[in-house]
C-alpha cells in the first residue's frame, strides 16, 4: 500500500507542477541616489512595475499593457523577453524658463515583454527613474503583427496609490475643461481626474502623475480602477478610436514624480528632462517678458469685446496701454476684441471670426508703430471659439498678418464646452472633439508650428494640458488650463483662498501658466455698471486674497509672459505697491521651492536671469500663519537689502486686503526670515546685495 501512495503522491506533484507557471522574471532599476528603487515583473503572464521610495511604498504593483480595435493586445500571458540598461547624466540649457541649466541624470531600464499565445509580437516598455521620480513609455516596432493602420481602443496602465491617500486634484471628462476647483479627499473617493493629480500618502510619500511629451496622441486622465487604484484612459476621437496611428510608435511618457515633502514635487525636472530637445534651432526671437492689456477691463464689465458703444480694442484706449507700458518697463501690451467676430454670440458662432480684419475702431498698422516707436510691442490675440476648422483655414494668414505688424507674441484661445471642438472630415462632415483629444494635441503643434514659421510664440487658453513640449518648442512658452484670474471677476464661486497653495502642488508642476496675477482694485464690480445694461459680477466676486498675495503670485506662479492684469488707473493710486511688479522678473537663472505643504502655504524663491537678483514669493490659504523661511539660496553669510512687502498686522482678505507693510530690512544669507501671513495672504520680497 505504501507503494501505490507514494506514486499517487508523486504523480499528483507532477500535475500541480506542470499547473504552475514558469517562474516569474524580476528586474530592478535605482535611481542615481538609490532612494527610488523601480521593479519590473512578468508574474503571472502580466506586465507590471512598483516603485518605492526610502524603503516606503510608493505604486504597489500596477498592471501595464495595451489593446487595439483589429490586432491582439498586450493584456495577458506575458513574459520578458529581453532587457538592456543604461544611465545618463548631462547638463542642458533652457533658453528661458524657472531655470537656465537643467540637470538630466537618470538610470534607464528597457524591458520587451513577448506575447506567449496568439500571434507573434512584442512590445517594450521603457523606464527612466530620476532622483525625484520615474517616467516609462510604450515602444511598438516595426512587426508582422501590426501592419496598417492601428486603433489603440485602452491603455491599461495602472497606477495603485492606496484608497487613503489624500488627493488633490480636479474631475476629468467635464464641460468646463480644466478649469474647476481643486477638490481634496481620499484617493478612494475620486471617481476621475485630470492630471497633474498630486497624492500624500500616509506613510509621507508625496507623488504627482502626470504625462510627458504628448505628441500625436489622445491625453491621459486617471479613471479608478477600484478605489484608490487608477487606470490609465485616453480621451477619445468623435470615431470612438482614442488614438489612431502605425507601427513604429512611441507613446507619451508617463511621469510618476516622488518626494519625501511638498516641496520636491515642485523641485524636479523630470517633465522637461523627458521631451525631446530644440528642434526649431535659433530661438533668439523667443522673449520673456512682462505685459499689460486691454482684458481685464472685459472681464470686469467696464468694456466689452464686441462693437458696441464701449467697445475695449480702441485705438484711444490701447494708446492708454502703450504710454503706460512704455512709461513703466512693460514689453507687450495684450489687445483683445480687436477683430470681427465678437459681435452677438461669440460663443456659439466660431465660424464667423476673421483673424485679418479689425474692427473701424482699432487701426493695427498705426497702433503696432506707435507701440514700436515707445519700445513696446502689441501683443495679439486669436480666439477662435473652439471652431478649429475656421481657425486652421485662416492660421497661415492671421500670423503674417501680425509678422507685418511687428506682433511677437499671440495668446489663442478655445473658448467651448468640453467635447465641441469642431472639425471636418475628410468627406465634409462636421465632426465635434474633446479639447484633449489626438486631434486638439495635433492642432496645438501645428499652430506652434506655424507661427514659428513667422517668429512668433504663443500663449495658449483653453489649451491641451502642457506636458513639457515648450523644451521641443521653445515658442510654445505659457498657457492657461487651470482656474485663473478672471473667475474672480464673475466665476461662481470664485478663486477660494487655498487655490493658490493647491496650484502650486498640481497644475503649476506641468509648466508654465498665464494666471494673469496683479489685481489691486480687490472689489472691482462695487463700482456701478457705466452702462444699465451692462451687468457687472456679485459682491463675491472678488480676488480672495491681500494686496501682498497678489505681488507674491509673481514669484509663486511661473510664466515667462507675464501679466500686470489690472487697469492702468488702479497701478498709479498705489504706485509703492507697483514698484515690485516693475521690478520682478519673468525669465530665471534658478528657482527652489523652499517650503510648503499643499493646500496651506508655499514659498518659492527666484534668481533673475537679466539681473541675477533673488526674489521670493510666499502665499497661504484662509490660515493666518507665521512662517520661518530659510534663507539658504543666498550667499552664506552676505549681506543683504531685503525689499519687503507683506501683510499688514490687520490684513485680512475678506474685511482688509489692503493692510500692506513696505520696508527694507538687513538680512544675511544663510539665516531664517521670519513672515507673517494674514488669512490668505502673502509676502513678496526683492533681495538686493550689498
Amino acid at each position: 500500500m505504501l507503494g501505490i501512495w507514494t506514486k499517487l503522491v508523486a504523480l499528483a506533484m507532477l500535475a500541480f507542477a506542470v499547473a504552475m507557471p514558469l517562474k516569474a522574471e524580476e528586474l530592478t532599476a535605482t535611481s542615481p541616489d538609490g532612494r527610488i528603487v523601480l521593479t519590473v515583473s512578468d508574474g503571472g503572464g502580466h506586465a507590471a512595475y512598483s516603485i518605492s521610495h526610502d524603503g516606503n511604498e510608493a505604486i504597489r504593483s500596477s498592471r501595464l499593457g495595451m489593446l487595439f480595435n483589429d490586432h491582439h493586445g498586450f493584456e495577458d500571458s506575458l513574459a520578458i523577453a529581453g532587457s538592456t540598461t543604461a544611465s545618463h547624466d548631462a547638463t542642458w540649457e533652457q533658453p528661458w524658463g524657472e531655470r537656465r541649466m537643467v540637470r538630466d541624470h537618470h538610470k534607464e531600464l528597457a524591458v520587451t515583454f513577448a506575447a506567449q499565445e496568439g500571434p507573434a509580437r512584442q512590445i517594450t516598455v521603457r523606464f527612466r527613474v530620476f532622483d525625484t521620480g520615474v517616467g516609462f513609455r510604450y515602444e511598438l516596432n516595426e512587426q508582422a503583427a501590426f501592419q496598417g493602420p492601428i486603433a489603440i481602443t485602452d491603455e491599461l496602465t495602472q497606477f495603485a496609490i492606496g484608497a487613503d491617500a489624500d488627493t488633490w486634484w480636479t474631475p476629468s471628462r467635464q464641460f468646463n475643461r480644466y478649469e474647476y476647483i481643486y477638490r481634496k479627499g481620499l484617493a478612494g473617493t475620486v471617481d476621475d481626474a485630470h492630471t497633474p493629480v498630486t497624492f500624500r500618502r500616509q506613510n509621507g510619500v508625496h507623488i504627482s502623475i502626470h504625462e510627458a511629451a504628448l505628441v500625436d496622441f489622445s491625453a491621459m486622465s486617471l479613471l479608478a480602477a477600484r478605489p484608490g487604484d487608477f487606470e490609465a484612459q485616453l480621451r477619445a476621437g468623435s470615431d470612438g478610436v482614442k488614438v489612431h496611428t502605425t507601427a513604429p510608435f512611441k507613446s507619451p511618457w508617463r511621469t510618476i514624480q516622488i518626494a519625501s515633502d511638498a516641496v520636491g514635487l515642485i523641485n524636479s525636472d523630470i517633465i522637461l528632462n523627458l521631451n525631446e530637445p530644440n528642434k526649431l534651432g535659433d530661438v533668439s526671437w523667443v522673449e520673456p517678458g512682462k505685459y499689460v492689456g486691454v482684458w481685464w477691463e472685459m472681464h470686469i464689465r467696464d468694456r466689452t469685446w464686441g462693437n458696441d458703444g464701449i467697445h475695449g480694442a480702441n485705438n484711444t484706449d490701447v494708446i492708454r496701454h502703450i504710454d503706460f507700458a512704455a512709461e513703466h518697463g512693460f514689453k507687450g501690451v495684450l489687445v483683445e476684441g480687436w477683430n470681427i467676430g465678437w459681435d452677438g454670440d461669440w460663443f456659439n458662432n466660431g465660424a464667423l471670426f476673421s483673424f485679418t480684419e479689425t474692427y473701424d475702431d482699432f487701426d493695427l498698422p498705426m497702433l503696432s508703430e506707435y507701440a514700436a516707436e515707445r519700445g513696446v510691442r502689441l501683443i495679439g490675440h486669436h480666439e477662435t471659439s473652439g471652431n478649429v476648422a475656421n481657425y486652421e483655414a485662416q492660421m497661415a494668414d492671421g500670423f503674417a498678418l501680425y509678422q507685418e505688424n511687428g506682433i511677437r507674441e499671440v495668446k489663442t484661445g478655445y473658448v467651448a464646452d468640453a467635447g465641441d471642438i469642431v472639425r471636418y472630415d475628410e468627406n465634409g462632415v462636421k465632426q465635434y472633439e474633446w479639447h484633449d483629444s489626438q486631434f486638439m494635441v495635433g492642432h496645438h503643434l501645428r499652430v506652434v508650428e506655424e507661427a514659428a514659421k513667422h517668429r512668433i510664440s504663443i500663449n495658449a487658453h483653453e489649451p491641451v494640458k502642457d506636458t513639457g513640449l515648450r523644451r521641443t518648442y521653445p515658442n510654445w512658452m505659457t498657457r492657461e488650463g487651470a482656474r485663473g484670474m478672471e473667475f474672480n471677476a464673475w466665476g461662481t464661486p470664485p478663486n477660494p483662498p487655498e487655490h493658490i497653495s493647491i496650484l502650486a502642488y498640481t497644475r503649476m508642476l506641468s509648466g508654465p501658466m498665464d494666471f494673469t496675477p496683479g489685481i489691486f482694485d480687490l472689489r472691482p464690480n462695487e463700482k456701478p455698471p457705466l452702462r444699465p445694461d451692462m451687468q457687472r459680477g456679485g459682491a463675491d466676486n472678488r480676488p480672495q486674497t491681500t494686496l501682498a498675495k497678489q505681488l507674491a503670485l509673481y514669484v509663486v506662479l511661473y510664466s515667462p509672459l507675464q501679466m500686470a492684469a489690472d487697469l492702468p488707473e488702479n497701478y498709479e493710486a498705489r504706485m509703492d505697491a507697483f514698484q515690485f511688479i516693475k521690478d520682478v522678473e519673468a525669465d530665471w537663472e534658478e528657482s527652489v521651492a523652499v517650503s510648503g505643504e499643499v493646500g496651506e502655504y508655499v514659498a518659492i524663491a527666484r534668481k533673475g536671469r537679466a539681473g541675477g537678483e533673488w526674489f521670493l514669493g510666499a502665499v497661504t490659504d484662509e490660515e493666518e500663519r507665521e512662517l520661518s523661511i530659510p534663507l539658504s539660496f543666498l550667499d552664506e553669510g552676505k549681506s543683504y537689502t531685503a525689499q519687503v512687502y507683506r501683510d499688514g498686522t490687520h490684513a485680512h482678505w475678506d474685511h482688509n486686503p489692503y493692510d500692506i507693510v513696505i520696508e527694507e530690512i538687513e538680512i544675511t544669507g544663510g539665516d531664517d526670515m521670519t513672515a507673517l501671513l494674514a488669512s490668505s495672504g502673502g509676502i513678496a520680497v526683492r533681495f538686493i546685495a550689498k
